[in-house]
């Protein structure tokens, strides 16, 4: 089935990149990493409202999740690793938003997310 571009959002996602080492004023390790992802990138897919019983099906027995969403764009980069701005599409502010599963089929690919408290 392919998703109805009337039933399409617009959300922003970056990517995982890696992570990198932070050193203190004189140049050694402290032990902490910060994590680095791409620039922010647009995507359009259908969101679902909330999470519901005919979805817990499709992703199977799993740690919830708050919404669904759905694209037909076989090549979208977004996985488990990748942050979202669904309700708030300022990426200056904290993302809003986690990849909990990815569910590949012939014509879509759906992500399982949920919502998460971010400070600034």
């Amino acid at each position: 089935m392919r998703t109805l571009e009337r039933n399409k959002q617009t959300i922003k996602y970056k990517l995982y990149v890696g992570k990198e080492e932070l050193l203190d004023e004189y140049g050694n390790r402290t032990g902490e990493f910060e994590i680095l992802y791409s620039d922010p990138a647009t995507l359009r897919a259908n969101v679902s409202a909330a999470r519901g019983e005919s979805l817990t099906r499709q992703f199977g027995d799993m740690e919830s999740y708050d919404k669904v969403i759905i694209t037909d764009e076989m090549d979208c980069p977004i996985n488990e690793t990748s942050i979202l701005w669904i309700d708030d599409l300022d990426t200056e502010k904290p993302y809003d938003y986690v990849v909990k599963k990815v569910a590949r089929s012939l014509n879509s690919v759906s992500y399982a997310v949920s919502k998460v408290n971010v400070s600034a």
